[in-house]
């Protein structure tokens, strides 16, 4: 690791918060779309970034991460030196504060946000709500009774989403249905999810769906009119865009079968392998768009069906959605060492979940039972420590001979306290088959130090949702992600990803850390009720997009194989 420098760092999320309202700015402004992207992206590879950024921009070496040129990287020395980035500093003395929050809004894009400022002088949201209820907003071209009705009832509802990305977990249900749905019409041929949702990426902005049919009208016109559809926002003969009675937006795109892998590709994303694959393809003499390949010499134009065909002719291994975000994948696929990922079908059992003996919904018995119909061989209950174990274990122990070979494991999940300290002692861990230990409050208070210290413990063996983040409600603790894989390599401690859609945590990057150095990873729900048991598609998916194998994932074993891997 990079030494560290006495000055308090500036963490991966401030800088990437500044690089993003930078862009917001930019935006708002006019500015080159190229310029506006470039700093969103870079945005985003700071968040993805394990270690500092700000460290490796101080000795040059923030231009080594993908996205982050020169500019970029002297923008975050700037944050380090002075607090914020010159640029945004002069910008916002140009730009009112809540103007930003505006392109937050339903159908207020930055160049609507920037005509309400200009031209109706509003630069509060405040006075943007004052100006909807007095139908001002209607005065300027291209805006309507419907617009100011989104905003009224979006500002009503601000209270609220602290982004205007919703979870996975929230709309990937969903998607899959209305692909089933679909799929079952007479007029449909090839249906599949698409976008960032395809790629199992944490948060979604829109659910994107791609189709071939033998009617492409026909089966538009049967999306616009599913029950649950309660607005119309665009519809066309191949395209139609729909509000669900959740509020989620789904965009249907009925596309050329001749030309369905490469639409199918070109729209799962993300942006960062779509490019990454153009530029290359350019030196093979290659020309890639959404419908097609063209060979530059001869002008010959390529149209495949078949995604993997598209792949095999740009002279790549078919590269799961999950992997395709420009972190190695290309090159990987390229010279036949993708990894072989893990699939749902691997998890041979759930080692993190409650009961109503302590926080959980559901008894102890409906959730082991639960947990066995779903296909485990067994399940650890791991409820927070609350007067007596020996009731719980009794319980245990009478399921245990009722549900055999099936599997029921004491487990415990103990607070680490701010001195490093778990809420157990050692006398009562040591006669618990498996002890998750987790951060639940004082985030702020030494996170690092206080993790670990707990891996230090002989009796723990397993950290539980290592940056304790809630997704859109509450951003990670301050932990040294590389500090933590090293303790845990050199103490024999597991970590977590925790399937619950607001955590996800581990984040992919940092599972992928974790699992490159050697650390075995369990993919694990944290189940408080029944349904949640289901969220371990979400954390299986998490794990592919951390590049993880069945060995790599420490519950795709049985208990007795797991037992040997004990401290």
């Amino acid at each position: 690791m990079i030494g560290r420098v006495a000055k308090a760092l500036p963490r991966n999320n401030d800088v990437a918060e500044q690089l993003e309202l930078l862009a917001d700015l930019l935006e708002l402004e006019g500015a080159a779309s190229f310029r506006v992207l470039a700093y969103r992206r870079a945005a985003t590879r700071i968040r993805e970034t394990a270690g500092s950024v700000a460290e490796l921009a101080l000795v040059g070496r923030a231009k080594d991460l993908n996205g982050i040129g020169k500019t970029i990287e002297e923008k975050i020395v700037q944050v380090v030196e002075d607090g914020e980035m010159h640029a945004l500093t002069k910008r916002k003395h140009i730009v009112p504060a809540e103007v930003v929050m505006f392109m937050r809004l339903p159908g207020l894009g930055p160049k609507t946000a920037a005509r309400i400022w200009h031209e109706l002088g509003v630069t509060t949201i405040e006075e943007l709500k004052r100006a909807a209820e007095t139908e001002q907003l209607r005065t300027l071209s291209g805006l309507g009774v419907k617009t100011e009705e989104r905003v009224l009832k979006a500002l009503a509802e601000k209270k609220q989403e602290p982004s205007d990305r919703r979870l996975l977990g929230d709309g990937l249900g969903a998607l899959l249905a209305v692909v089933s749905v679909l799929r079952a019409h007479p007029a449909a041929v090839e249906v599949s999810e698409a976008g960032s949702a395809r790629r199992r990426k944490e948060t979604f902005r829109d659910l994107d769906i791609i189709a071939t049919a033998t009617d492409p009208e026909a089966l538009t016109t049967y999306f616009t009119r599913l029950a649950w559809v309660v607005e119309v926002v665009a519809h066309g003969t191949t395209k139609a865009t729909v509000l669900s009675n959740e509020g989620l937006r789904f965009d249907l795109r009925v596309v050329p079968p001749e030309s369905y892998g490469n639409l199918l590709q070109h729209f799962t994303g993300s942006k960062d392998h779509n490019i990454a694959l153009r530029e290359r393809a350019v030196k093979d003499g290659l020309s890639v768009s959404e419908y097609s390949i063209t060979v530059v010499e001869t002008g010959e134009e390529l149209r495949y069906a078949d995604e993997s065909a598209v792949y095999e002719r740009l002279g790549y291994e078919l590269i799961p959605p999950e992997l395709r975000e420009n972190s190695g994948e290309l090159e990987a696929a390229r010279t036949g060492t993708l990894p072989k990922l893990v699939e749902l079908d691997d998890i041979k059992g759930e080692l993190h979940c409650h009961s109503t003996w302590s926080d959980g919904k559901h008894t102890l018995e409906q959730m082991v039972l639960a947990a066995r119909e779903r296909g485990c061989d067994y399940v650890a209950i791991t409820d927070h420590p609350r007067g007596t174990l020996a009731a719980q274990d009794e319980e245990i122990d009478a399921l245990n001979e009722q549900l055999t070979p099936f599997r029921i494991l004491k487990g415990i999940e103990v607070n680490i306290r701010v001195d490093g300290s778990v809420s157990l002692p050692d006398e009562v861990l040591a006669r618990r088959d498996w002890v998750i230990a987790s951060l639940h409050g004082a985030f702020d208070r030494d996170p690092t130090e206080r993790i670990v210290a707990a891996m230090e413990n002989p009796h723990v063996d397993c950290i539980g949702h290592l940056t304790a983040r809630k997704i859109n409600i509450r951003g990670p603790a301050d932990v040294d992600i590389e500090r933590v894989v090293e303790k845990a390599v050199e103490t024999g401690t597991f970590l977590e990803i925790n399937s619950q859609p607001n955590r996800l945590d581990l984040r992919d990057t940092h599972a992928r850390l974790a699992g490159d150095a050697g650390v075995k990873i369990a993919v694990n729900t944290d189940a408080h009720e029944l349904r949640a048991l289901q969220h371990v598609e979400m954390g299986v998916a998490q794990a592919r997009r951390a590049w993880l194998t069945k060995e790599q994932v420490l519950n795709t074993r049985s208990w007795a194989q797991i037992q040997k891997l004990l401290k």
